[in-house]
């Protein structure tokens, strides 16, 4: 579910918009609450969307049910934020009628320019679709992060007429929204006084590099593996590619660059067959583009991003380092934290970013799934930088060992996802089950995959990678 389907059922109202909303999934923007909920819970969640991105809290809903607040509750609620919250959570809150009686609170919460809490000195963030307390230690990080508002609410000069009316219009179609300020209101794209945002110019004029020249992408491919310098440089003369315009035209133009350079071997393919597949699984370097665009900071003038391929690997290099709140050294079990909140939304809205912070963990499983090794992040004092190889995660010793054709049927065990057995595993690799037998005891015995099974006549047995 993206973002824009609440702004869509609500604007376009009917009978049964409780049954509509209901049926949303909660998620990094969305929350559903009672009508009976107390005040005192209710800022929490204010509190941990306004650490996050913002988003919007509907209170009235239980059970896929009707569940308004009565109306000598319904002021509380309004002033939580007000009563509640230290800073104050700027919201903007709203009554919508759904019948017989039955009212709405409809709560939209802006980005917060520093860190919230409760008047007790609680913290909370939204994670996805959970509102987490955070740490003593949690809160600090997110406390050097937040030292100023993020860069991308900072007013721009720039009018709003600058912005590329096909782009916003696109975008005002796309979230259901009525009229153009109104969206551009919603989304936090506009300050408070009515000055466009940074995020907003990057997002939709038609050539933000007059204000922000080293807001674009560069793809270059290399010959070598190396770079080499002077005259030695291994660069391709015509594979230096400059991709400009609003950021969703960037990672576009981006993409089909990068989709067109890439090296490519064939390999077993989910059809069956073996095809001409590009060294570096398509997701997972899109995930890495999508993510640098994103969430790369914008106030460093002094460099872009860069996506560099070589014969064996791509490296993507994004100016800013990691936030305070992501450890580099355990990068599965991220905490959801963006950097550009506004531009993190709008592009979820069009469908370019995933909601749920999940995707260095899309990239690792993407990179796994094909028997790669795993990505490197490496933090600079200037930035980040993503190497996605196309070595095989498997010792080059040990597959010297093993029988010729053995990694065609371990690929065909890793394109299935799931354990199979010996004769799906001959009919998708195409081989004889002899043949399946001797590579699968091969690579039994060198630890990479694992029988299951109650005995060796078991007709359920299967083999899984270990």
């Amino acid at each position: 579910m993206r973002a824009s389907a609440v702004d869509q059922i609500i604007d376009g109202g009917g009978a049964d918009i409780v049954t509509r909303l209901a049926a949303l999934p909660e998620n990094q923007w969305f929350e559903r609450k009672s009508g009976r909920i107390r005040p005192k819970d209710l800022a929490e969640d204010l509190i941990a969307f306004a650490n996050a991105e913002g988003g919007t809290i509907v209170v009235g809903i239980h059970d896929g049910r009707s569940d308004p607040p009565l109306p000598a509750r319904t002021n509380d609620l309004r002033q939580a934020a007000h009563d509640l919250t230290v800073p104050t959570v700027r919201v903007h809150a709203e009554e919508v009628h759904v019948g017989e009686g039955a009212t709405l609170l409809l709560l939209r919460v802006a980005p917060g320019e520093q860190v919230h809490e409760t008047r007790s000195g609680e913290c909370f963030l939204r994670v996805g679709d959970e509102t987490k307390r955070l740490s003593f230690g949690q809160r600090q990080e997110l406390e050097y992060d937040r030292g100023s508002a993020p860069y991308d609410g900072t007013p721009v000069a720039a009018k709003v007429d600058a912005l590329d009316p096909e782009q916003v219009e696109a975008y005002r179609t796309a979230i259901g929204s009525p009229d153009t300020r109104r969206m551009l209101q919603a989304r936090n794209l506009l300050t408070p006084l009515g000055e466009l945002t940074i995020a907003g110019y990057l997002l939709f004029a038609e050539h933000p590099q007059s204000l922000f020249p080293n807001a674009h992408v560069r793809v270059l491919r290399y010959t070598e593996r190396e770079r080499g310098t002077g005259a030695g440089l291994t660069l391709d003369d015509a594979a230096d590619i400059r991709c400009e315009g609003s950021l969703p035209s960037q990672i576009a133009t981006a993409a089909e660059a990068i989709e067109r350079l890439l090296p490519r071997r064939r390999a077993l393919a989910v059809s069956g067959r073996f095809e001409a597949q590009p060294i570096v699984p398509r997701d997972a370097w899109l995930e890495g583009l999508v993510n640098a665009v994103l969430h790369r900071s914008y106030s460093m003038a002094g460099d872009h991003i860069r996506v560099e391929i070589f014969p064996d690997r791509m490296e993507i290099v994004s100016p800013g380092r990691f936030p305070g709140l992501v450890d580099p050294r355990n990068l599965l079990d991220i905490a959801r934290h963006a950097r550009n909140p506004r531009i993190a939304r709008v592009c979820s809205d069009l469908g370019i970013a995933q909601e749920l912070g999940e995707g260095i963990r899309r990239i690792y499983a993407e990179v796994r799934a094909r028997g790669l090794t795993d990505p490197v992040y490496t933090q600079t004092q200037a930035g980040v930088r993503l190497v996605l190889s196309a070595a095989d995660a498997i010792p080059a010793g040990v597959l010297a060992a093993l029988p010729r054709g053995a990694t065609d049927t371990l690929a065909a065990l890793r394109i299935a996802g799931r354990p199979l057995g010996t004769g799906q595993i001959e009919e998708l690799a195409g081989i004889t089950r002899p043949t399946a037998l001797k590579h699968l005891r091969a690579l039994q015995s060198a630890g990479i995959i694992i029988w299951e099974g109650q005995s060796q006549r078991d007709p359920r047995a299967t083999w899984r990678i270990a």
